[in-house]
Protein backbone atom coordinates (compact mmCIF):
# COMPACT_ATOMS: atom_id res chain seq x y z
CA UNK A 1 0.00 0.00 0.00
CA UNK A 2 2.84 2.39 0.84
CA UNK A 3 4.37 2.18 -2.65
CA UNK A 4 1.01 2.79 -4.32
CA UNK A 5 0.46 5.84 -2.09
CA UNK A 6 3.90 7.21 -3.00
CA UNK A 7 3.31 6.70 -6.74
CA UNK A 8 -0.13 8.29 -6.50
CA UNK A 9 1.19 11.33 -4.62
CA UNK A 10 4.17 11.69 -6.95
CA UNK A 11 2.05 11.65 -10.12
CA UNK A 12 -0.30 14.18 -8.59
CA UNK A 13 2.62 16.46 -7.58
CA UNK A 14 4.30 15.95 -10.96
CA UNK A 15 1.15 16.96 -12.84
CA UNK A 16 0.86 20.13 -10.77
CA UNK A 17 4.54 20.97 -11.36
CA UNK A 18 4.00 20.58 -15.12
CA UNK A 19 0.96 22.87 -14.87
CA UNK A 20 2.94 25.52 -12.96
CA UNK A 21 5.79 25.28 -15.50
CA UNK A 22 3.29 25.80 -18.32
CA UNK A 23 1.73 28.79 -16.56
CA UNK A 24 4.87 30.72 -15.56
CA UNK A 25 7.68 29.23 -17.65
CA UNK A 26 9.96 28.71 -14.66
CA UNK A 27 12.37 25.81 -14.12
CA UNK A 28 11.25 22.49 -12.65
CA UNK A 29 12.89 23.01 -9.24
CA UNK A 30 11.39 26.48 -8.86
CA UNK A 31 7.95 25.12 -9.69
CA UNK A 32 8.43 22.27 -7.21
CA UNK A 33 9.14 24.88 -4.52
CA UNK A 34 6.03 26.83 -5.60
CA UNK A 35 3.91 23.68 -5.38
CA UNK A 36 5.23 22.81 -1.91
CA UNK A 37 4.59 26.38 -0.81
CA UNK A 38 0.96 26.02 -1.87
CA UNK A 39 0.61 22.73 0.02
CA UNK A 40 1.91 24.42 3.18
CA UNK A 41 0.32 27.87 2.97
CA UNK A 42 -2.62 27.43 0.61
CA UNK A 43 -1.39 30.26 -1.59
CA UNK A 44 0.91 30.71 -4.57
CA UNK A 45 2.11 34.02 -5.99
CA UNK A 46 3.12 33.08 -9.52
CA UNK A 47 -0.09 31.65 -11.02
CA UNK A 48 -3.84 31.47 -10.62
CA UNK A 49 -4.89 28.51 -8.44
CA UNK A 50 -6.83 25.77 -10.21
CA UNK A 51 -8.54 22.56 -9.04
CA UNK A 52 -5.39 20.45 -9.42
CA UNK A 53 -3.58 22.57 -6.83
CA UNK A 54 -6.53 22.42 -4.46
CA UNK A 55 -6.71 18.63 -4.82
CA UNK A 56 -2.95 18.32 -4.31
CA UNK A 57 -3.05 20.28 -1.06
CA UNK A 58 -6.03 18.30 0.23
CA UNK A 59 -4.35 14.95 -0.46
CA UNK A 60 -0.92 15.92 0.89
CA UNK A 61 -2.57 17.04 4.13
CA UNK A 62 -4.72 13.89 4.36
CA UNK A 63 -3.72 11.92 7.46
CA UNK A 64 -4.08 8.61 5.60
CA UNK A 65 -0.67 9.33 4.06
CA UNK A 66 2.39 8.98 6.30
CA UNK A 67 5.10 11.60 6.40
CA UNK A 68 7.49 9.02 4.91
CA UNK A 69 5.16 8.51 1.93
CA UNK A 70 4.85 12.26 1.39
CA UNK A 71 8.62 12.69 1.64
CA UNK A 72 9.27 9.93 -0.88
CA UNK A 73 6.88 11.53 -3.35
CA UNK A 74 8.79 14.80 -2.96
CA UNK A 75 12.06 12.90 -3.43
CA UNK A 76 10.82 11.48 -6.73
CA UNK A 77 9.89 14.97 -7.91
CA UNK A 78 13.35 16.18 -6.92
CA UNK A 79 15.06 13.34 -8.77
CA UNK A 80 13.08 14.17 -11.90
CA UNK A 81 13.92 17.87 -11.59
CA UNK A 82 17.62 17.17 -11.11
CA UNK A 83 17.93 14.67 -13.94
CA UNK A 84 19.27 17.27 -16.33
CA UNK A 85 21.07 19.38 -13.72
CA UNK A 86 24.80 19.90 -14.28
CA UNK A 87 25.66 21.79 -11.09
CA UNK A 88 27.50 19.54 -8.62
CA UNK A 89 25.77 21.20 -5.66
CA UNK A 90 22.38 20.18 -7.12
CA UNK A 91 22.92 16.49 -6.39
CA UNK A 92 20.71 14.88 -3.77
CA UNK A 93 22.13 12.59 -1.09
CA UNK A 94 20.67 9.12 -1.82
CA UNK A 95 17.93 8.02 0.57
CA UNK A 96 19.68 4.71 1.28
CA UNK A 97 22.70 6.59 2.65
CA UNK A 98 20.50 8.94 4.68
CA UNK A 99 18.73 5.92 6.22
CA UNK A 100 22.09 4.41 7.15
CA UNK A 101 23.04 7.74 8.78
CA UNK A 102 19.84 7.42 10.85
CA UNK A 103 20.84 3.95 12.03
CA UNK A 104 24.31 5.15 13.02
CA UNK A 105 22.99 8.19 14.90
CA UNK A 106 20.59 6.00 16.88
CA UNK A 107 23.50 3.77 17.83
CA UNK A 108 25.57 6.78 18.94
CA UNK A 109 22.97 8.87 20.82
CA UNK A 110 19.97 6.54 21.06
CA UNK A 111 19.72 6.96 24.82
CA UNK A 112 18.85 10.67 24.61
CA UNK A 113 15.27 11.94 24.82
CA UNK A 114 16.01 14.91 22.55
CA UNK A 115 18.89 16.05 20.38
CA UNK A 116 19.96 18.93 18.19
CA UNK A 117 21.38 18.23 14.75
CA UNK A 118 23.16 20.51 12.26
CA UNK A 119 23.52 20.02 8.51
CA UNK A 120 25.85 22.53 6.82
CA UNK A 121 25.64 22.76 3.01
CA UNK A 122 22.26 21.08 3.35
CA UNK A 123 21.18 21.45 -0.30
CA UNK A 124 17.60 20.25 -0.77
CA UNK A 125 17.72 18.89 2.78
CA UNK A 126 17.13 15.27 1.80
CA UNK A 127 19.80 14.00 4.22
CA UNK A 128 18.44 16.03 7.14
CA UNK A 129 14.75 15.43 6.36
CA UNK A 130 15.30 11.67 6.09
CA UNK A 131 17.36 11.45 9.28
CA UNK A 132 14.88 13.53 11.29
CA UNK A 133 12.01 11.45 9.95
CA UNK A 134 13.62 8.26 11.23
CA UNK A 135 14.92 9.26 14.66
CA UNK A 136 12.66 8.23 17.57
CA UNK A 137 13.66 11.06 19.90
CA UNK A 138 12.55 14.69 19.71
CA UNK A 139 14.92 16.35 17.23
CA UNK A 140 15.57 20.01 16.49
CA UNK A 141 17.37 20.61 13.22
CA UNK A 142 19.55 23.41 11.89
CA UNK A 143 20.64 23.77 8.28
CA UNK A 144 22.75 26.20 6.28
CA UNK A 145 22.76 26.55 2.51
CA UNK A 146 23.80 29.33 0.13
CA UNK A 147 21.80 28.26 -2.95
CA UNK A 148 18.45 30.08 -2.92
CA UNK A 149 16.34 27.51 -4.76
CA UNK A 150 17.75 24.53 -2.83
CA UNK A 151 17.13 26.09 0.57
CA UNK A 152 13.64 27.14 -0.50
CA UNK A 153 12.80 23.56 -1.48
CA UNK A 154 14.18 22.35 1.85
CA UNK A 155 12.24 24.93 3.87
CA UNK A 156 8.99 24.05 2.10
CA UNK A 157 9.63 20.31 2.51
CA UNK A 158 10.26 20.78 6.24
CA UNK A 159 7.01 22.73 6.54
CA UNK A 160 5.00 20.05 4.71
CA UNK A 161 6.61 17.32 6.87
CA UNK A 162 6.14 19.43 10.03
CA UNK A 163 9.82 19.17 10.96
CA UNK A 164 11.36 21.67 13.37
CA UNK A 165 14.32 23.07 11.39
CA UNK A 166 15.92 26.51 11.60
CA UNK A 167 17.65 27.68 8.41
CA UNK A 168 20.63 29.90 7.66
CA UNK A 169 20.68 31.20 4.08
CA UNK A 170 24.41 31.86 3.79
CA UNK A 171 27.83 30.48 2.97
CA UNK A 172 28.09 27.56 5.39
CA UNK A 173 31.77 28.31 6.05
CA UNK A 174 31.07 31.76 7.44
CA UNK A 175 30.27 32.33 11.15
CA UNK A 176 26.81 31.15 12.21
CA UNK A 177 24.49 32.32 15.01
CA UNK A 178 24.27 28.73 16.22
CA UNK A 179 24.87 27.13 19.61
CA UNK A 180 26.86 23.87 19.45
CA UNK A 181 24.74 20.81 18.64
CA UNK A 182 24.73 17.15 19.63
CA UNK A 183 25.23 15.81 16.10
CA UNK A 184 26.52 17.30 12.85
CA UNK A 185 25.88 15.60 9.51
CA UNK A 186 26.99 16.60 6.02
CA UNK A 187 27.43 15.35 2.50
CA UNK A 188 30.67 17.28 2.09
CA UNK A 189 31.02 19.56 -0.94
CA UNK A 190 34.27 18.53 -2.62
CA UNK A 191 36.71 20.95 -4.20
CA UNK A 192 38.55 24.19 -3.54
CA UNK A 193 37.02 26.99 -1.47
CA UNK A 194 37.20 30.23 -3.50
CA UNK A 195 37.28 32.68 -0.55
CA UNK A 196 40.97 32.54 0.36
CA UNK A 197 40.62 35.39 2.87
CA UNK A 198 37.97 33.48 4.81
CA UNK A 199 39.88 30.20 4.50
CA UNK A 200 42.88 31.83 6.22
CA UNK A 201 40.79 31.96 9.43
CA UNK A 202 40.64 28.16 9.58
CA UNK A 203 43.29 25.93 11.12
CA UNK A 204 42.84 23.73 8.03
CA UNK A 205 43.37 26.59 5.61
CA UNK A 206 46.06 25.67 3.10
CA UNK A 207 49.54 26.96 3.90
CA UNK A 208 49.99 27.69 0.19
CA UNK A 209 47.41 28.06 -2.55
CA UNK A 210 43.69 27.34 -2.21
CA UNK A 211 42.11 25.34 0.62
CA UNK A 212 39.93 22.29 0.25
CA UNK A 213 36.32 23.11 1.07
CA UNK A 214 35.72 19.59 2.39
CA UNK A 215 38.54 20.05 4.93
CA UNK A 216 37.11 23.39 6.04
CA UNK A 217 33.65 21.86 6.44
CA UNK A 218 35.07 19.25 8.81
CA UNK A 219 36.59 22.01 10.94
CA UNK A 220 33.38 24.06 10.77
CA UNK A 221 31.42 21.02 11.87
CA UNK A 222 33.68 20.49 14.88
CA UNK A 223 33.35 24.19 15.77
CA UNK A 224 29.57 23.91 15.98
CA UNK A 225 29.40 20.51 17.69
CA UNK A 226 29.33 20.13 21.47
CA UNK A 227 32.35 18.55 23.19
CA UNK A 228 31.57 14.83 23.19
CA UNK A 229 29.18 15.26 20.26
CA UNK A 230 29.29 13.25 17.05
CA UNK A 231 29.89 14.14 13.41
CA UNK A 232 28.96 12.00 10.42
CA UNK A 233 30.29 13.01 7.02
CA UNK A 234 30.11 11.70 3.49
CA UNK A 235 33.75 12.15 2.45
CA UNK A 236 35.56 11.81 -0.89
CA UNK A 237 37.70 8.71 -1.37
CA UNK A 238 40.77 10.95 -1.65
CA UNK A 239 40.37 12.64 1.76
CA UNK A 240 43.44 10.99 3.29
CA UNK A 241 45.59 10.79 0.16
CA UNK A 242 45.63 14.41 -1.05
CA UNK A 243 48.56 16.80 -0.67
CA UNK A 244 46.77 18.44 2.30
CA UNK A 245 45.98 15.14 4.06
CA UNK A 246 48.85 15.33 6.58
CA UNK A 247 47.59 18.70 7.85
CA UNK A 248 44.07 17.24 8.24
CA UNK A 249 45.28 14.16 10.09
CA UNK A 250 47.30 16.26 12.53
CA UNK A 251 44.27 18.48 13.19
CA UNK A 252 41.93 15.52 13.74
CA UNK A 253 44.38 13.89 16.14
CA UNK A 254 44.14 16.98 18.36
CA UNK A 255 40.43 17.69 18.03
CA UNK A 256 38.53 14.42 17.60
CA UNK A 257 38.31 10.68 18.08
CA UNK A 258 37.88 8.63 14.92
CA UNK A 259 34.93 6.29 15.48
CA UNK A 260 34.70 4.62 12.10
CA UNK A 261 34.93 4.67 8.33
CA UNK A 262 32.43 2.93 6.05
CA UNK A 263 33.39 2.39 2.44
CA UNK A 264 30.26 2.40 0.30
CA UNK A 265 29.81 0.01 -2.61
CA UNK A 266 30.46 1.31 -6.14
CA UNK A 267 26.84 0.64 -7.08
CA UNK A 268 25.67 3.27 -4.57
CA UNK A 269 26.89 5.99 -6.95
CA UNK A 270 26.16 6.65 -10.60
CA UNK A 271 29.85 7.08 -11.37
CA UNK A 272 33.06 6.35 -9.46
CA UNK A 273 34.11 9.98 -9.73
CA UNK A 274 31.56 10.88 -7.07
CA UNK A 275 32.16 7.84 -4.84
CA UNK A 276 32.29 8.65 -1.14
CA UNK A 277 32.65 6.96 2.24
CA UNK A 278 30.99 7.62 5.60
CA UNK A 279 33.33 9.05 8.23
CA UNK A 280 32.34 9.25 11.92
CA UNK A 281 34.11 11.51 14.42
CA UNK A 282 33.57 12.41 18.05
CA UNK A 283 34.63 15.83 19.26
CA UNK A 284 37.07 15.46 22.12
CA UNK A 285 35.99 16.41 25.64
CA UNK A 286 37.55 16.02 29.07
CA UNK A 287 35.90 12.63 29.69
CA UNK A 288 35.97 11.16 26.17
CA UNK A 289 38.51 8.60 24.99
CA UNK A 290 39.43 6.62 21.92
CA UNK A 291 37.52 3.48 21.01
CA UNK A 292 39.58 0.30 21.26
CA UNK A 293 39.46 -0.16 17.51
CA UNK A 294 37.71 2.17 15.03
CA UNK A 295 34.92 0.53 13.08
CA UNK A 296 36.29 -0.05 9.56
CA UNK A 297 33.71 -1.56 7.23
CA UNK A 298 33.40 -2.24 3.53
CA UNK A 299 29.65 -2.09 3.01
CA UNK A 300 27.87 -4.27 0.45
CA UNK A 301 25.29 -2.62 -1.80
CA UNK A 302 22.74 -1.13 0.62
CA UNK A 303 19.92 -2.83 -1.31
CA UNK A 304 21.49 -6.26 -0.71
CA UNK A 305 19.32 -7.07 2.31
CA UNK A 306 20.96 -10.37 3.22
CA UNK A 307 24.53 -9.05 3.09
CA UNK A 308 23.53 -5.90 5.01
CA UNK A 309 21.90 -7.99 7.74
CA UNK A 310 25.15 -9.89 8.25
CA UNK A 311 27.13 -6.66 8.43
CA UNK A 312 24.65 -5.08 10.86
CA UNK A 313 24.95 -8.05 13.23
CA UNK A 314 28.71 -7.48 13.45
CA UNK A 315 28.27 -3.72 13.77
CA UNK A 316 25.74 -4.12 16.57
CA UNK A 317 28.24 -6.30 18.43
CA UNK A 318 30.90 -3.60 18.00
CA UNK A 319 28.58 -0.89 19.33
CA UNK A 320 27.66 -3.07 22.31
CA UNK A 321 31.35 -3.69 23.12
CA UNK A 322 32.10 0.03 22.87
CA UNK A 323 28.94 1.19 24.65
CA UNK A 324 30.73 2.60 27.70
CA UNK A 325 33.30 4.43 25.59
CA UNK A 326 30.65 5.99 23.34
CA UNK A 327 28.32 7.04 26.17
Amino acid sequence: MEDSHVVQLFHQLDDVIDFVIHENGALHLDCLADSLQYIHLGEIDTIKVDDSLIDLRRDFLDEKYSKQEIHRAIQLALIKGMKDETQSNHRMTPESIALFFSYLIQKLVGGKENITIFNPASGTGNLLHTVMGQLPMETTGFASEIDEILIRISVMTANVLKQNIEYFHQDSLRPLLLDPVDVTIADLPVGYYPDEERAANFQLGAEEGMSYAHHLFIEQGLTYTKPGGYLLFLIPETLFTSEQAAQLQEYLHKQAHIIGVFQLADSTFKDKEHKKSIFILRKKAAATKNVKQPLLVMLPPLKDTSAMENILVKMNEWFENERNTLA
